[in-house]
């Protein structure tokens, strides 16, 4: 079952990631506090995959109003190969569509070979003509929790 994602769901969501391979994870950025500001400003397009009583997927997607973007897809390692990961995608996307959003970008840590290898597989272009650039706009220290495993 795919249901949309609420702030009640931060500790099995963040269980999940911390445990899987090839996430990048931030201190503010993913902080149920982080997730909670983003929830309410993409109240719609992030989802949750259960098997009867337990999370074994989510995914984090928002938009700005031009483009969508996808941040955390993880299904629990048990259940990949099944689907749920395009069920997942194919729901937020369709939320995105809902909303007006033609477009969707993504990030993939350059050391997770799977990752990478999943998105491609279904139709993503990696896009190697864009720099992709970050700085910190906060006093706050936002400091990375997990790079990879």
């Amino acid at each position: 079952m795919i249901r949309s994602m609420t702030i009640a769901d931060y500790e099995e969501i963040f269980e999940i990631w911390k445990n899987t391979d090839g996430m990048g994870l931030r201190s503010l950025d993913d902080s149920k506090e982080g997730i909670s500001a983003f929830l309410r400003r993409n109240p719609t397009t992030n989802f949750v995959a259960y098997d009867k009583d337990e999370m074994i997927g989510t995914i984090l997607c928002g938009h700005d109003g031009r483009r969508g973007y996808i941040y955390h897809t993880v299904v629990k390692e048990g259940y990949r190969k099944q689907g749920i990961a395009t069920k997942l995608i194919e729901a937020a996307v369709s939320a995105l569509q809902q909303e007006g959003i033609t477009r969707v970008c993504l990030n993939v840590v350059e050391t997770n070979g799977s990752g990478r290898a999943f998105w491609e597989k279904r139709g993503w272009e990696r896009k190697a003509f864009l720099g992709f650039y970050s700085k910190s706009i906060t006093d706050q220290e936002n400091t990375p929790l997990f790079e990879t495993k």
